[in-house]
């Protein structure tokens, strides 16, 4: 019987496997080899660091997210399903959740920044078109539901049994309305102010 030749995209599919189901703690050499039923000594010949080999996952783990919730936008309703979709990855998927909410970011050193790095530019326009209110408002608002929606996600993921998620959803609206509201009050601050 021929040996079974072990390739890097054998290896992370593997890590990401582990990640996903046991979490990234569990992402060792050892549980590796065992998962895709060879020695350590190939694992090790992939991940020269192990370091290099989370990454992998991350990025596997981010590609995963991005599909994961476009399956469960609404276009009717963009804004609210896809705080809502996040939510529901965070209960189906806690230990991903945690490697995307948990993972470095680097050069981060407001909200602002937090917010330019999840977000595209063009959701802040759709949010203000849809909603007719203006670009900063939308930002604003945009910023807050991301905040929340992570909190909340982060709550849904690490607690055991677990909150239902009608309750998560109720309270994400509630959060939704007040933030609406509060941001159709403020207005874009001036170069006076």
């Amino acid at each position: 019987m021929p040996k079974q030749q072990i390739t890097k995209e054998m290896v992370v599919d593997a890590a990401f496997e582990i990640a996903r189901n046991d979490g990234m703690e569990q992402v060792l050499v050892k549980t590796i080899a065992k998962k895709v039923g060879c020695s350590v000594q190939p694992i090790y010949s992939y991940c020269k660091n192990m370091e290099g080999l989370r990454q992998d996952v991350i990025a596997r783990t981010c590609c995963f997210v991005q599909k994961y919730i476009s399956t469960y936008l609404d276009p009717n309703d963009l804004f609210r399903s896809t705080g809502n979709a996040y939510i529901r990855f965070a209960k189906e998927e806690p230990h991903l959740f945690r490697i995307w909410i948990l993972h470095r970011r680097d050069n981060i050193c407001s909200l602002q920044d937090l917010y330019q790095s999840e977000s595209s530019p063009h959701i802040a326009k759709f949010i203000a078109n849809a909603l007719q209110i203006d670009l900063f408002q939308a930002k604003q608002l945009h910023l807050n539901m991301l905040i929340y929606t992570i909190g909340l996600g982060t709550i849904l993921a690490t607690t055991k049994p677990g909150i239902p998620i009608d309750e998560i959803f109720a309270q994400l609206e509630i959060a939704y309305q007040t933030f609406l509201s509060q941001s159709l009050q403020k207005k874009e601050p001036t170069s006076n102010e």
